[in-house]
């Protein structure tokens, strides 16, 4: 690369880069202080491209002709290009409309903020701050990544610190003698943290506890959830099954008397009704590992003797965020708080519990010692909000009630859709169901750099830029550094940054000074900085110093610190905020609420889609839809890098030999992935790295649905939330579902239909 190049430093999620325009092109570097900087970065150069941009306000000609309503073509009809003016005057009349009719309650505020690692040019903050000054907005709340968990463990530890705060890597490092991890902790995760990454150390982390002697125990239905030069024991779990397996060694430590009896009577809280669950005094069965093994397929005797290896190591127990994301999640977890209390290391160093190693880059970082830059959003006056997994249920069941975290609530009456940053049909389940409800609302706004599935469902699309377009502060909350995110491409087509657009509606509708203070793009980036510095970071340069550098410094090192090692040294001094003050093994509180689905201490409960469920006779394979190795969800599937692992233009499912040549398949077949709720085309790699009984597709490939006689869609690109359940972990969090489900696979026969996803739009198409 030619050093003449003007580079400019910039951060994503996936990373901190500097970058530069090179003629036509976009030349991207890492890092200098990055060990291990992301592949995503090959994705940076994709922004920059016309492909797949919107470039001029759109409006959907049936919207544009009849005016608002509930309109089942969305999705697939005609837009029309309209000046800034016009499309602004239509935003600004139709939140003037809904809110006059119906009042601010039926205006539903949608974003989900991975759309850019800044901390002004943050959709979700933007948006919001937005709506707030309009008069309020239904929000939603939890995230589709840890909606079970997080409401889980403020019951059981009495707050989700353990998701923010975990013990750090330097002590697991240097003092884990054993990582026993239910669903691994997947390299390719680590790429990305909320907010950058520029220093990503978790592999060299991991290969120093190796190098130490750590041993590595991973449960899962695919080996490559913890990397190769771990030399991990690899043990095939039947997905969804997990919750048996950690009860049944948690059987053996009972059973055998190698549980930790004064950890447990002096920390922990309901002991004596999860013995009775484990005993089987309760149901009449006894979590044994037999009992276990035909459950999940692990031996029994595997179990036995991990069980022993684990009372007599220094323990780490890590359950990954994935296995919370499928019906009954709350429990895996539940269940694997519950072992590490019987091993009885909670709160000693390198022992205990995490939830989360490998899910992302800053989990086990350390979070901070001070807030970073962040955009006030002022308040809300609208009470009423969902579950975040609940929105398709929200728009097509207003008025109807349902149970969330001993709550009984009801769905309002949205009429307005006001969508700005993420794409639910990406994030969201059973993407036939999705568009049935985005046929409901009277109006659908939506900012959006590219032409996604999201967009093509709207009936007002103001382009938007991307993050290359902007000047930011990149930072997070659990990271070294804070970058000055400098523009590096001017903005593409007529597409506006979501603050300039805001404020011109703003104007629109009475609030333009007090939602800008007369602040442009930099004069907010000054003030946030500048306010920032006077109360929390007063060692740092004045804004122009610092914009000038490039970057700073927020902290030399990775701290080290231990989950709840203070909690350890002094329970009384210390307690838990849970009704015991301890960890609750159970919980009467979650007891009370009488579900049926998340009882008062962890439990084996059988989903209704697994191997073992009467539906397996006819839908024998269970989907795992999991995060992808190319690309952050779906942003910039049509970078360079996310494109590359394409197989014949598809995205890749991966499937054991046995079950490819059980349906004569082979290797870069194109196949077809089916259940009751819809189908898609995938590229087939066959290979032993999934159990038999499995296949695997990864979520994030931009949504092409065509049709079918049945009346579901079919995604030809190969997006798995078209087949997955739109339905909540238990009525007690309500999270998404959508890890697991049941499918079969058949080679897709006759002309294959092109994928158009990325394809641009012609003036009048949908």
């Amino acid at each position: 690369m030619p050093d003449e190049l003007s580079w400019r430093p910039h951060s994503s999620h996936w990373g901190a880069f500097a970058a530069a325009r090179d003629g036509s092109l976009v030349r991207v570097r890492p890092h200098p202080g990055d060990p291990q900087p992301s592949p995503l970065l090959g994705n940076v150069a994709g922004a920059s491209q016309r492909t797949a941009r919107v470039g001029r306000p759109l409006v959907r000609r049936g919207w544009l002709e009849r005016g608002p309503g509930p309109d089942p073509a969305r999705g697939g009809a005609e837009f029309v290009a309209v000046s800034w003016a016009e499309a602004l005057d239509l935003v600004a009349g139709e939140l003037s409309r809904v809110r006059a009719a119906h009042g601010p309650g039926a205006i539903f505020g949608g974003s989900y903020g991975w759309g850019s690692a800044g901390r002004f040019h943050h959709a979700q903050s933007q948006v919001h701050r937005f709506l707030n000054g309009l008069g309020g907005y239904v929000r939603s709340v939890e995230t589709y990544s840890l909606g079970a968990s997080r409401i889980l463990l403020r019951h059981v530890l009495g707050s989700d610190e353990l998701l923010e705060q975990p013990t750090t890597w330097p002590v697991l490092a240097e003092h884990t003698e054993l990582f026993v991890c239910f669903g691994g902790m997947p390299a390719k995760n680590t790429s990305v943290n909320a907010g950058g990454a520029s220093r990503h150390q978790v592999p060299d982390r991991l290969r120093a506890a190796h190098r130490r002697g750590a041993r590595f125990i991973l449960f899962s239905p695919i080996s490559d959830d913890l990397a190769d030069d771990l030399d991990p024991v690899w043990q095939p779990v039947r997905p969804g099954t997990d919750t048996a397996v950690l009860l049944a060694l948690a059987y053996v430590l009972v059973r055998d008397g190698s549980y930790d009896r004064d950890f447990v009577a002096r920390y922990c809280a309901g002991f004596d009704e999860f013995h009775r669950y484990l005993t089987g005094r309760t149901d009449g069965q006894p979590k044994t590992p037999s009992w276990a093994e035909e459950i999940s397929g692990v031996p029994a005797s595997f179990l036995t003797g991990l069980a022993h290896e684990m009372a007599s190591h220094r323990t780490l127990v890590s359950v990954s965020w994935s296995l919370q994301r499928a019906r009954h999640g709350e429990q895996p977890v539940w269940a694997g708080v519950a072992l590490a209390a019987l091993l009885g290391q909670i709160g000693l160093p390198g022992g205990g519990f995490g939830h989360g190693y490998g899910a992302v880059a800053g989990a086990g970082a350390g979070r901070l010692e001070f807030p970073l830059p962040t955009l006030p959003q002022g308040s809300n006056p609208v009470p009423e909000f969902i579950p975040v997994a609940r929105i398709a249920d929200m728009l097509l069941h207003p008025g109807t009630s349902y149970d969330f975290d001993g709550h009984r609530l009801t769905y309002p009456d949205i009429r307005l859709v006001y969508w700005c940053g993420g794409n639910p049909f990406h994030h969201h389940q059973d993407l036939t169901r999705l568009r049935r409800a985005f046929a409901r609302p009277d109006t659908v706004i939506v900012h959006e750099p590219f032409r996604t599935a999201t967009a093509r469902h709207a009936d007002i699309v103001l382009p938007s830029t991307t993050t290359l377009e902007r000047n930011d502060l990149g930072a997070a909350g659990n990271d070294d550094l804070l970058i000055a995110m400098r523009q590096v491409l001017a903005p593409f087509g007529q597409s506006r940054n979501d603050y300039d657009i805001f404020t011109d509606l703003a104007e629109r509708l009475g609030f333009g000074p007090e939602f800008s203070q007369g602040r442009d793009e930099t004069g907010w980036l000054r003030a946030l900085y500048e306010q920032w510095r006077g109360r929390h970071a007063g060692w740092a340069p004045a804004f122009e110093d610092f914009w000038a550098a490039g970057e700073l410094p927020l902290r030399a090192d990775t701290p080290r610190r231990t989950f709840l090692a203070g909690y350890r040294a002094d329970p009384d001094r210390a307690p838990l905020r849970t009704p015991s003050g301890r960890i609750e093994l159970y919980s009467a509180t979650i007891a009370g609420y009488g579900y049926d689905d998340c009882p008062g201490h962890p439990s084996w409960l059988e989903p209704e889609e697994w191997h073992g469920s009467a539906k397996a006779a006819r839908l024998p394979l269970v989907l795992v839809a999991n995060n992808p190795a190319s690309r952050l969800h779906s942003q910039l599937d049509h970078g360079e890098y996310s494109r590359s692992t394409k197989v014949r233009g598809r995205e890749p499912a991966r499937m054991h030999p046995d079950d490819a040549a059980g349906r004569g398949l082979r290797d870069g077949d194109v196949i077809r992935i089916f259940n009751d709720r819809g189908s898609c085309l995938a590229g087939l790699v066959v290979t032993d790295r999934v159990m038999p009984g499995v296949v695997q597709l990864s979520t994030g490939a931009w949504f092409d649905p065509v049709p079918t006689a049945d009346g579901t869609l079919m995604c030809v690109h190969g997006n798995p939330n078209v087949l997955t359940r739109d339905i909540g972990t238990s009525r007690l969090t309500q999270g998404c579902a959508g890890q697991l489900t049941l499918v079969d696979v058949a080679r897709f026969d006759g002309p294959l239909p092109p994928v158009r996803a990325f394809d641009e739009w012609p003036e009048g198409a949908p």
